[in-house]
This record gives structure tokens, C-alpha cells and sequence, in this order.
């Protein structure tokens, strides 16, 4: 499997827009979602970890999960994630980990998986009952949010009817949208949604 994020993970963590966007993300994870020091968390497309970063004083354990082994290998070297934090290099559809979640966060990486309903469903199957999924993506956006001919892209931003949608048919309720973080490129605003539901 090719690592689409092999050179964007040498300097990702000093692009002050994305910094900016992985706060925005958390601060409203936090804002919304009850955490605390017994909880189990998946990081769904953790990259570099700067979500699990923001998060990982506030829980017990985070699993990681990516199919970037250079973003991830940018992760554990982070001193303030050691010992809370493991890694897994996997395709989560493909090799699911076995292992029930009290929460599973995602930001920015739903739009970069071409079967969305297969990994709602694979969230719903790695969830304790009462776990929650919290997921940031792009609102519907016109294609312009990346660089024409970015790899790696099978959906620009998602309508937040449909996949409220997906959610329904896969088992979750008490789905709840929010305004994560506003992002504006070359004078073209993209707003960042947060999803958070209840299996």
C-alpha cells in the first residue's frame, strides 16, 4: 500500500493552518463529548496525532489507527503521548482490531475513504454499547478545498442529511451536528462540521 502522506508528514505539524484546524476539532470534541480518565479511544486517521494530543490527558488509552506508517512514525516520537498511546498501521475495513471503544475520534479523514457506509459500519462494530463516534469532516464543498489532482480523494465534504442518514442505518441515534472550525482559502470559506452520535 503507496503513503500518500510520506512527504506531507516531514513538515505537517508546522503548517499553522492545519495546527489551527486539528485545535478547532478538539476544543469542540471537548466541548461536546464527556471524557474522562477511564476512557478507551480510537483515533481514526490519527496522522501525526495532533487530535490525540489534545486529548490524550483527559482519557486512559488511545488507539491510533492510519495507513500513513511515516505520519504515524511522526506520532510516537511525541514524548507527551508515551505510554497512553499505541499505533496501528492498518486498513480498519479490511482488518478490523478486535477491540470495543468507549469513543472514536476523526478528523479530516472521512472525505480520503471511498466506502463511507463500511467504515460507519466498522465504527458501529468497535463501539461499547453507549460509545460515542465524534467525526469532523468537510461540509459538501466544491472540489476546490485541495489541490486539483490531490491522490487519495473520494469525496468533496459530505451533506450533513445523508450521512445523519448513514449514521441512522448503521445503528446510531442521538446524532447531533456542530460547526467545528471555519477554514477560508483563497477567498473561498469551508466549513468543518463535527458529528457525534450515540451506539
Amino acid at each position: 500500500m503507496s503513503d500518500l502522506f510520506q512527504k506531507k508528514s516531514v513538515d505537517y505539524d508546522a503548517n499553522d493552518r492545519i495546527k489551527m484546524r486539528s485545535l478547532a476539532i478538539s476544543t469542540c470534541i471537548k466541548e461536546n463529548i464527556q471524557l474522562h480518565d477511564q476512557m478507551q479511544i480510537m483515533d481514526f486517521g490519527a496522522g501525526t496525532g495532533l487530535i490525540s494530543t489534545q486529548l490524550v490527558p483527559y482519557v486512559k488509552q488511545i488507539t491510533a489507527i492510519d495507513i500513513s506508517e511515516s505520519m504515524l512514525q511522526k506520532l510516537i516520537q511525541k514524548t507527551e503521548l508515551n505510554g497512553k498511546v499505541q499505533i496501528l498501521c492498518q486498513d480498519l475495513i479490511q482488518e478490523p482490531t478486535g477491540i470495543e471503544y468507549d469513543l472514536i475520534v476523526s478528523a479530516m479523514a472521512l472525505h480520503h475513504i471511498e466506502d463511507t457506509v463500511s467504515l460507519i459500519k466498522r465504527f458501529h462494530e468497535h463501539l461499547k454499547l453507549g460509545g460515542q463516534i465524534a467525526i469532523a469532516d468537510l461540509d459538501t464543498e466544491p472540489g476546490t478545498f485541495h489541490s486539483k489532482g490531490t491522490e487519495g480523494i473520494f469525496h468533496f465534504g459530505f451533506n450533513r442529511d445523508t450521512l445523519k442518514k448513514i449514521f441512522l442505518g448503521n445503528g446510531f441515534s442521538q446524532i447531533e451536528f456542530f460547526t467545528a472550525h471555519t477554514e477560508v482559502k483563497e477567498n473561498v470559506t469551508y466549513p468543518i462540521f463535527l458529528a457525534v452520535a450515540t451506539k
